[in-house]
């Protein structure tokens, strides 16, 4: 087995065997994404996009608590104050990373076990594998900081099987490995005690056969569980239909049951405008290609440093940490719609492949 590596203090990127191989190497802000990082991995991708020894790539983050617990939204709090394009810079070279994933033409096995929430999401879900272990704790949560669930959540939400994706891009809510693989958001599960065990084989194995991918991760699958959806599904779908949050609320305060309840009570507590803009997001991802699904998470999420509920939320979850965030009342709808508007030409979104 031959190996080489670079090594940078957030990225490990090397190759093993027959696999370029990525760890998220902030253990200790759960993977968190920086700016360096997610540069680090366009650059790794892009280096073995036509590497002939590369046969696929693998995804996984340091310790045991998270893949990837999102974007670095302090540094995107403080660049919105201050007024500069730290977290428009941010923003753009993130999208363009989630887009190179998209589109990358060989297999991107994404380990997700472990918390994996926004950016995390981003940098797994548009890869060809998801696998999902006992710790996958995945969720868009971020309409509970006043903002909206970007890194192509307008994309792929919308194209879940019924409400699903509307359910969590508004609630936040939180699916293990039984619900990430009913759902589709995983494509395999492996209980976390086979991780390392999984890795090890996806080093050596020749994978260049056209099923020597999926047998292999088949032959570290199991029985994840029953997912929650095959009861709950039915209830999201009639509730979260729809382009009105008003209506949505109505109908699950009107259908008195503990889990529309308990839905009625999240929605309580989010942004009455990122649950608007989420919506309309998503409403609209469900007609757009990805890279206009991109082009408008960058529109929007630059919206979302014009206001006051991002501040906020970011004060109530991360700075100060009571929780209890003093939201705006909703936006109004045409104050929704300027936040589709493109921006001047120099902070449009441009695409990797088009340099």
């Amino acid at each position: 087995m031959t190996e080489t590596q670079s090594q940078d203090p957030e990225i490990i990127a090397r190759k093993i065997g027959r696999i370029g191989r990525i760890t998220l190497n902030r253990p200790k802000a759960l993977n968190a994404l920086t700016h360096g990082m997610c540069l680090a991995m366009i650059e790794a991708l892009q280096a073995w996009r036509n590497d002939d020894e590369v046969q696929a790539i693998v995804v996984d983050g340091a310790g045991e608590k998270g893949f990837c617990a999102g974007g670095d939204i302090l540094q995107l709090h403080n660049s919105g104050k201050a007024g500069d394009d730290k977290a428009w810079l941010f923003w753009r070279d993130e999208y363009q990373l989630n887009t190179l994933i998209h589109h990358y033409p060989k297999p991107y096995v994404a380990l997700i076990d472990g918390i994996t929430m926004g950016g995390g999401v981003g940098v797994s879900v548009h890869g060809s594998h998801r696998v999902a272990g006992d710790r996958t704790m995945l969720a868009m949560p971020e309409t509970g900081i006043g903002f909206h669930p970007d890194v192509g959540g307008a994309y792929f939400l919308p194209r879940l099987a019924g409400e699903i994706g509307t359910w969590m891009g508004l609630t936040g809510a939180r699916l293990k490995a039984p619900d990430c693989v009913a759902a589709g958001l995983a494509t395999h599960y492996c209980p976390s005690g086979q991780y390392d065990a999984l890795i090890e084989a996806l080093e050596s194995a020749d994978l260049t056969g056209e099923d020597a991918l999926e047998v292999l991760l088949e032959e570290f699958s199991g029985d994840p569980g029953d997912s929650d959806l095959s009861v709950t599904g039915g209830l999201i779908d009639a509730a979260f239909a729809g382009d009105s949050v008003d209506d949505i609320l109505a109908r699950i305060e009107a259908a008195g049951d503990p889990w529309s309840a308990k839905q009625a009570k999240i929605l309580g507590t989010k942004s009455p405008t990122a649950l608007k803009l989420t919506l309309a997001c998503l409403r609209k991802g469900g007609d757009l290609s990805f890279e206009d699904v991109m082009r408008q998470d960058l529109r929007v999420s630059s919206w979302c440093l014009t206001g006051t509920d991002f501040y906020e939320g970011v004060r109530a979850v991360i700075i100060d940490k009571d929780q209890a965030p003093k939201w705006a009342p909703a936006a109004a709808d045409s104050e929704i719609e300027k936040a589709f508007a493109p921006l001047d030409a120099a902070h449009e979104m441009s695409f990797l492949d088009e340099a």
